[in-house]
């Protein structure tokens, strides 16, 4: 029955975040780019903060020590799996949102991290 429950909670994170936008594949492939474009600052959408707190979930996954431990049959397995799935829907989520944003912005030529040049900006109008 947990295990049932668990998939059924791992499907509805799934649908959740791919309801709308980029696919799976394209979302994970797009992990590595937002995580450097948010440690550069050039993404605006994640703060180190919010990475940090990803940072120690993965850490909180692949570390012996737990909270609940896992000799407690289904309920040491449930905190880690919680942590997981609330993970994954926070990357594959922000991802979508990274990859919208990207686009957008390499459609208008700000993917390279400069500003586009301000009005007015000799060599940049028409010339009279």
């Amino acid at each position: 029955m947990a295990k049932a429950a668990r998939t059924v909670a791992a499907w509805r994170t799934y649908r959740e975040v791919t309801r709308a936008g980029p696919g799976l594949g394209a979302r994970l492939r797009g992990i590595p780019r937002m995580i450097g474009a948010a440690l550069r600052g050039s993404y605006p959408g994640m703060s180190r903060g919010m990475l940090a707190t990803m940072g120690l979930g993965v850490i909180y996954l692949i570390s012996p020590i737990d909270v609940i431990p896992e000799f407690l049959a289904v309920i040491g397995v449930a905190d880690d799996f919680g942590v997981f799935l609330w993970l994954m829907a926070s990357l594959l989520g922000e991802s979508g949102r990274y990859l919208e944003w990207e686009r957008t912005h390499s459609a208008a030529g700000k993917t390279s991290g400069m500003a586009p040049p301000a009005p007015g900006t000799p060599g940049t109008g028409p010339r009279s």
